[in-house]
């Protein structure tokens, strides 16, 4: 990319399109009104717009009118773009204002605010929007004074003065370049866009891909000032609780893929026409994977901007409605038509462009488009996240599996950190045989399985609410020799510290090796010994991206109740055989995992653990690190006690 001024300017007409005209006066509420009676011609009007935006495209602002002609789309029905009037007619009198907004906000009553975003139908050139979205920021934004401060100075840093300069320089790499849409931005605007990204990248050098960063920008500056887009995208960037904005190709993948799962539960009959029609599995991941582009592309700009009322409120979980929608409403388009103007949805190209055309020509309103959108029952947050988490941890188990099994064998394949700390078959001999002599040493007849007299006396102060006495010396005596030589300490357990991630870590993440037992509301008892302290989730690759697994073949996982049963590391039998450790295929050796949110201890085709940042639900697989059925009884389980135990002066 070069830092010269991007002519295209979004979805709707483009610059030879002239025939925007004007929105209706504040008062012209009643159709066939005099405006000479509610408002003189010479009488001042508030524009919601910021002085970025290119009002020769977008329609000048005053008088009457739409923000796109009306007719008819190639898809055999009338286009309902320029139909916007009658929805001022009829919500009008009782949009709130912005004053009403933000004593909402104010107040703190969510519930409220919530149904006030998304079912009051303010028009891209309402008045209150002057002030809508900076009060709707505001929520996310707490230290606006030293956010603007920090954006100057970095201005001031970077470019060497605070005016805006002819060319801001090329755009960061993680924007993509199908999506540098500007959205009737004019050219101030767009080197204004381009100068905010640019400053994003340098405060947030992580960010690998963020297709969607760089439009949201540019439609935040139609009704927000540079600092004050600036702290909003900001926010969007580091929110830990409600997410906004991919910032790697992981992430981006797993979104779409997460939409296509959601789309199949909740669009049932809209996702199976489509199947049908098409007849192949590959046109209907290639049409998800579109999702974004459908949304923010070839939306019209009213839908669009309503889309961003709720999504700046709620987060990513909008655009999986709004997804929804779309494609519940290109159903019922289809199959409203007659089987001679239907299309046939039989290549994957006509079955893009035909859904991409159905977008850009939406024959709807927004709060149509909305309402259908929040009309989608039985979807919560928690589902999406359950099912990002879920996502991201395959395409993690299938990269690395990938990654293990290259076509030429004699090139070498990076690995894993986890398994650049892998024994390797000769130290795991040693192991062995130092495991043998201290055995035999302390008492054993043999050196074969250790007896469960080994190393009693420590644990005989531990009082679990998970495990009972012998269970918890069956424990023991699965542990490398030179751990029961040290005394336990109880880190964490829900019975006393709460169900809280940050409370885990803060009081875990330092010890290492770890002990992890989890009582289920079924009575099942299982757990894992991680071998590995878990402050290592934080650690960095080769490439400065965040490490995935980590952990060593020291890490098993166990079962207590009902039976009885160690589930160690493939790797060890592995290297008894001829051809050592190079037989263990890398998704085996997925060893431990975090990220912030949730642990998860093996992976490859699954989790033998998973446990969600709440600490109260939890899931276990079969996983290829452990070789192990599922630990519990039920696949996902509920947490009724978890208990981490750490070891004295190691």
């Amino acid at each position: 990319m070069t830092g010269e001024v991007v002519s295209y300017s979004g979805p709707g007409p483009g610059p030879g399109e002239s025939n925007l005209i004007e929105p209706p006066a504040e008062n012209d509420v009643e159709e066939g009104k005099d405006n000479h009676s509610v408002s003189s011609p010479s009488s001042p009007r508030r524009c919601p717009f910021q002085p970025y935006v290119d009002v020769d495209q977008l329609g000048r602002i005053t008088g009457t009118a739409v923000l796109d002609s009306p007719g008819r789309s190639s898809l055999g029905r009338k286009s309902n773009r320029g139909s916007f009037m009658g929805v001022r007619r009829r919500s009008h009198l009782h949009n709130k204002t912005a004053d009403e907004v933000e004593r909402i906000v104010q107040t703190g009553k969510v519930r409220e605010l919530k149904n006030c975003i998304r079912f009051h139908q303010w028009l891209p050139f309402d008045c209150v929007r002057s002030r809508l979205w900076q009060i709707i920021c505001s929520i996310h934004v707490k230290d606006k004074a030293t956010m603007d401060s920090l954006y100057w100075d970095t201005v001031k840093q970077i470019y060497g003065t605070h005016d805006l300069v002819a060319k801001t320089g090329p755009l960061p790499t993680f924007v993509e370049p199908s999506f540098q849409m500007s959205y009737y931005l004019n050219e101030t605007g767009i080197q204004v866009a381009r100068r905010v990204v640019n400053i994003i990248s340098y405060s947030c050098p992580d960010i690998t891909y963020a297709p969607s960063l760089y439009p949201i920008t540019c439609l935040l500056l139609h009704y927000m000032s540079e600092e004050d887009c600036y702290a909003c995208v900001s926010q969007m960037v580091s929110s830990k609780k409600t997410k906004f904005i991919t910032q790697t190709k992981l992430h981006f993948e797993t979104i779409w893929r997460t939409s296509m799962i959601l789309c199949r539960r909740h669009a049932k009959s809209a996702v199976s026409y489509l199947a049908k029609q098409a007849g192949e599995n590959n046109i209907l991941e290639s049409i998800h994977q579109q999702w974004l582009t459908c949304i923010l592309k070839e939306l019209p700009f009213q839908h669009l901007v309503r889309v961003m009322d709720c999504f700046m409120f709620e987060g990513r979980k909008v655009m999986y409605r709004v997804w929804m929608a779309l494609l519940i409403l290109f159903h019922r388009h289809l199959t409203s038509l007659s089987p001679n103007d239907r299309p046939a949805l039989n290549k994957e190209s006509f079955v893009e462009a035909t859904l991409m055309d159905f977008c850009h020509n939406l024959p709807c309103s927004p709060e149509k488009l909305l309402r259908t959108a929040y009309g989608v029952r039985n979807f919560s947050s928690s589902e999406m996240d359950r099912l990002f988490i879920k996502t991201e941890m395959y395409l993690k188990s299938k990269a690395a599996a990938s990654a293990s099994m290259p076509n030429n064998k004699n090139v070498m394949v990076p690995r894993s950190r986890s398994s650049d700390v892998l024994p390797t078959s000769q130290s795991q001999v040693n192991i062995q045989m130092m495991s043998h002599t201290l055995t035999i040493r302390e008492g054993s007849r043999s050196p074969g399985l250790r007896s469960r007299s080994l190393g009693l006396f420590p644990i005989q102060g531990v009082r679990s609410h998970a495990a009972d006495y012998d269970r918890l010396l069956t424990v023991w005596s699965w542990l490398p020799v030179r751990i029961t030589m040290y005394q336990p300490e109880l880190l964490y357990t829900t019975e006393e510290h709460g169900c809280s991630m940050t409370t885990f870590f803060n009081r875990v993440e330092q010890h290492e090796p770890t002990i992890l037992i989890v009582k289920t509301a079924t009575e099942d008892v299982f757990g894992a010994y991680c071998s590995s302290r878990w402050a290592e989730r934080n650690s960095k690759d080769s490439h400065g991206g965040r490490q995935g697994y980590f952990g060593t073949g020291e890490t098993f996982v166990f079962t207590l109740v009902p039976n009885e049963i160690k589930y160690p590391w493939v790797g060890i039998s592995a290297t008894s055989s001829s051809d050592g450790p190079s037989c263990v295929r890398h998704a085996a050796e997925l060893f431990m995992a975090s990220d912030g949110r949730m642990i998860t201890v093996g992976g490859g085709k699954g989790q033998a653990i998973w446990i969600d940042e709440n600490i109260r639900y939890g899931k276990t697989d079969g996983c290829l690190t452990f070789n192990n059925p599922p630990l519990a009884s039920t696949t996902d389980f509920e947490i009724r006690v978890l208990e981490v135990y750490g070891f004295q002066n190691l």
